[in-house]
């Protein structure tokens, strides 16, 4: 029986697949884990490559474009292990990386997720994420993304993971509904890491784990679609999972960081991808993706969903108990976030807004 169980979600990304199956078999004094890739209907030929290159490797394949939330979840439904990994297509992993999330996780017991250092895959120099952080005004972040990676050589708690690589506990995953399906992509992190807080559990940032990134090897920078999700995403991550006190104290702060964010993508050509992610946020939400694709068994997804409602419903944090975890203000973060644009930081735009 496997320790680990990692996730890759694949989508149309054979180019990426080579150079992240093989770190995988790089890795040193790793615990036992096997390795399942998901492949959410591609027509490049991903799974017929997998299956003659990597016979080791198990393959899921899921019939259609269940996006990053559904796929991920497909594989966890196949896992054989305690703990899941999840590992975009898009990375080159160190040999030493899952030696240090697993030692991460037993010198930090009280941790239910550990996220690992990402760095650029064409720049090992400079970071792409060292955790999530999240601002008042409900947008989230990346620590450290653009920075030189020697000033984030430290461990420490975050708010949340990087779904690029992570590691949580199985039951404490399904115990959150696994991601929300709904999402689609982009944000699901953001909200799966919020979800936990909500419960008490807490996330570390182990900075030993170290992963090239080369960032948005499926969805592309800076899309339309990105953008679509991002800011739909990121007003449904706010508005479920803000204990009422905080969503009342932030709503000012909220629709001006919202405002700006829309404003940055009319400059940039993408304002009606913004203006439909938004308006979409408006409407209820339903699993899959926005043509009704990819859906679950409706009592599967009554029951994830209620799961996933459960910590919010029953108040088990106050907001008082959630404030110390969210950033008051985003001057600096906007500053450093709107100067890598380019790179795309998947949690949407950082704005210039003092909360």
């Amino acid at each position: 029986m496997p320790a680990l169980t990692i996730v890759i979600l694949n989508y149309n990304g054979r180019s990426w697949l080579a150079g992240c199956l093989d770190a995988l078999a790089r890795q040193r004094a790793a615990p036992p884990f096997e390795t399942l890739v998901v492949d959410n209907g591609s027509v490049d030929d991903s799974v017929n490559f997998v299956r003659t290159e990597y016979p080791l490797v198990r393959i899921v394949e899921t019939g259609g474009n269940l996006g990053f939330a559904g796929g991920n979840n497909a594989g966890v439904r196949n896992a054989h292990s305690e703990w899941l990994v999840f590992l975009n297509n898009d990375t080159v992993p160190d040999p030493e990386w899952l030696s240090q999330l697993w030692d991460a996780h037993q010198a930090h017991a009280e941790c239910a997720l550990i996220t690992s250092r990402l760095v650029f895959m064409d720049d090992a120099s400079m970071v792409d994420s060292a955790g999530d952080g999240y601002l008042r005004a409900g947008g989230a972040f990346k620590h450290g993304h653009g920075a030189p990676a020697e000033g984030f050589a430290a461990s420490r708690e975050v708010f949340g993971a990087s779904g690029a690589a992570f590691m949580i506990r199985r039951d404490v995953f399904e115990a959150l509904g696994g991601f929300d399906e709904r999402f689609f992509m982009v944000y699901e992190d953001v909200d799966l890491s919020y979800r936990a807080r909500l419960r008490g559990l807490r996330v570390w940032y182990a900075a030993d784990a170290i992963v090239r990134h080369a960032v948005s090897g499926s969805l592309g920078t800076v899309s339309p679609a990105f953008v679509f999700y991002s800011q739909r995403n990121f007003e449904w991550t706010w508005i479920k999972n803000t204990p009422r006190p905080l969503l009342i104290a932030t709503a000012v702060p909220h629709a001006l960081y919202s405002a700006a964010g829309l404003l940055h993508y009319v400059r940039l050509g993408l304002g009606g991808a913004a203006l439909r992610g938004k308006w979409a946020a408006l409407r209820p939400a339903r699993a899959g993706n926005p043509d009704g694709r990819g859906l679950g068994s409706r009592a599967a997804d009554g029951a994830a969903l209620a799961r996933r409602q459960a910590p919010r419903k029953s108040l088990r944090v106050v907001a008082a108990n959630l404030k110390p975890k969210i950033l008051r203000r985003s001057h600096g973060l906007a500053r450093r976030s709107l100067r890598h644009k380019d790179h795309d930081d998947h949690k949407g735009i950082v704005v210039f807004v003092s909360l």
